[in-house]
């Protein structure tokens, strides 16, 4: 198995160090492209308007000074075009990926780009509390954690255009409850929180915070399996349509003269 490992917390992040171990478990053709600094929250954007630029560290690590969407179309259209990947999974993240943050996640992006590219693709990503904060971080979920993950989501076949998101909650090994299958869930954008304050020139500034979770009947989120002490893995799909809305649709414009 060939595995194709990225972020969006850069080639030296603790996380994506941490994947490669567990990664070598299963497969000893591990290759890294990775951003070369960290691009949390770039999303699935490209780098189209300035050049990048990509270093080789050794036969099978490299690093791309672009998104994570950029480091994984180098791979696959460039770096491994003629040995392509099995599998890509992107992380560890430095915080957890839930709900909406799917959308904004250069982490989730990378493996939509895997996806996209027909491999079957993975995100993984540690939820920290406050008491952990930068690179104090804990990893201990995951370590214990990643590899009973990994294993059947590896042994099992992805369907075309999906990927899976797996977060690992904030607690020691010890306390996690298990692993829960869920889907995405939604946050109440209605209560953002908007911090405002003000730098020694007088300037104002903002830090953008995370709203509260919806509760769903039988607690069916990736939110409030975090929340219960669970691994989420959520099964996810690029086809964005609303397929309840197209008929709708359809038969609005049919009536339009």
């Amino acid at each position: 198995m060939r595995i194709l490992i990225t972020n969006d917390d850069g080639v030296n992040a603790r996380g994506l160090k941490l994947l490669e171990s567990v990664a070598r478990k299963f497969s000893g053709d591990i290759w890294i492209v990775a951003p070369t600094e960290e691009q949390s929250g770039a999303g699935h954007s490209l780098t189209l308007t300035t050049p990048v630029r990509l270093r080789r560290h050794d036969d099978r690590r490299f690093s791309v000074t672009g998104t994570p969407t950029d480091a994984v179309m180098l791979a696959l259209a460039h770096i491994m075009k003629d040995s392509p990947p099995d599998v890509v999974l992107s992380g560890i993240n430095r915080g957890a990926n839930l709900a909406e943050d799917v959308t904004y996640s250069g982490t989730v992006s990378a493996a939509m780009e895997g996806a996209l590219a027909g491999v079957r693709s993975i995100a993984l990503s540690q939820a920290y509390s406050r008491e952990g904060m930068g690179d104090t971080v804990p990893f201990a979920a995951a370590e214990a954690w990643a590899e009973r993950v990994l294993g059947p989501l590896l042994d099992l076949g992805s369907e075309p255009g999906t990927l899976v998101n797996v977060n690992f909650p904030a607690l020691p090994p010890d306390e996690v409850k298990g692993i829960r299958t869920c889907r995405q869930g939604l946050r109440d954008y209605g209560r953002l929180r908007i911090v405002q304050r003000t730098d020694p020139r007088g300037y104002d500034y903002y830090w953008f915070g995370l709203g509260p979770m919806v509760q769903t009947p039988g607690h069916s989120t990736d939110l409030e399996a975090i929340a219960d002490g669970y691994i989420s893995v959520s099964p996810l799909h690029l086809d964005l349509t609303h397929e309840p809305s197209l008929d709708a649709l359809h038969k609005k414009f049919a009536a339009a003269p």
